[in-house]
């Protein structure tokens, strides 16, 4: 099975990067990951750089698809934050959102895990046919049956976590209990939440429709991204991956 990636993190509005992103290939796993950081005085950015760096190596290590695996490699970074934060003390507020999402090309399968908001998307047939749940205040509030998902977007305490890397006790990863049989066709994006603030499921769908490549596809939500966002707007960050054929992503929308 084919795999194309195309990779995008930017500050946006702000000064300074406090995202992070990347990932890893062999003949027979995919990991990519992504990672939102908070905490000031340089420590997002210490964080999100933390989980990218130390799940790639893991998994670069020992390549195999499984949700213990995943979750895992979560505590790992957590851990590994947190052994930053008591070394340096301008570092012990930081914290990081984390995205994993694992392919196996063998099996062609996929898995994914995260903590935080930062998300996981699977696409098929080009729609959205999976995403994960973030751990906020304000989802949980939805779920609790206040409110619709639009809040998600608009709510002035939209940002709020109940759950982040960086913390010893609110640290909840959510993992998917058992890997999907992926197609050709299949598309994952991979995003933080300065990313699919401003790029509505929708237009994710129709730019995918629309697209020529997987960098095409990035390329075209960037531009929805900042037609949509405010003046001093969050850091953005996106991994996007095409499996297999494309004929088989594409798909036609109605106007």
């Amino acid at each position: 099975m084919e795999i194309e990636i195309a990779v995008l993190s930017k500050p946006g509005g702000r000064q300074y990067n406090e995202d992070a992103c990347g990932f890893w290939t062999s003949d027979s796993l995919c990991c990519a990951v992504v990672s939102d950081g908070a905490g000031g005085h340089g420590g997002g950015d210490v964080a999100s750089k933390l989980v990218v760096s130390t799940i790639l190596q893991d998994f670069s290590l020992d390549p195999q698809l499984s949700s213990a695996a995943i979750l895992e490699s979560l505590r790992h970074a957590n851990r590994t934050i947190i052994e930053h934060q008591r070394d340096e003390r301008r570092l012990r507020d930081m914290r990081a959102t984390g995205t994993v999402l694992l392919i196996d090309q063998r099996t062609e399968a996929a898995q994914w895990g995260h903590v935080g908001d930062s998300r996981v998307y699977c696409f098929r047939g080009g729609m959205v046919f999976m995403q994960t749940r973030d751990h906020s205040v304000i989802q949980s509030v939805i779920d609790g049956g206040v409110g619709d998902v639009s809040l998600l977007r608009t709510h002035p305490h939209r940002n709020l976590l109940l759950y982040a890397l960086g913390s010893e006790d609110d640290f909840v990863p959510s993992v998917a209990e058992t890997p999907l049989a992926v197609r050709d066709g299949d598309a994952f994006l991979l995003c933080s939440d300065g990313w699919w603030e401003f790029v509505e499921e929708s237009a994710m769908e129709r730019a995918l429709g629309e697209a020529g490549s997987v960098q095409e596809w990035l390329d075209a939500m960037e531009a929805e991204l900042l037609r949509c966002a405010k003046p001093g707007h969050d850091n953005y960050s996106a991994v996007a991956v095409w499996l297999g054929s494309r004929d088989e992503t594409t798909v036609i929308l109605a106007p």
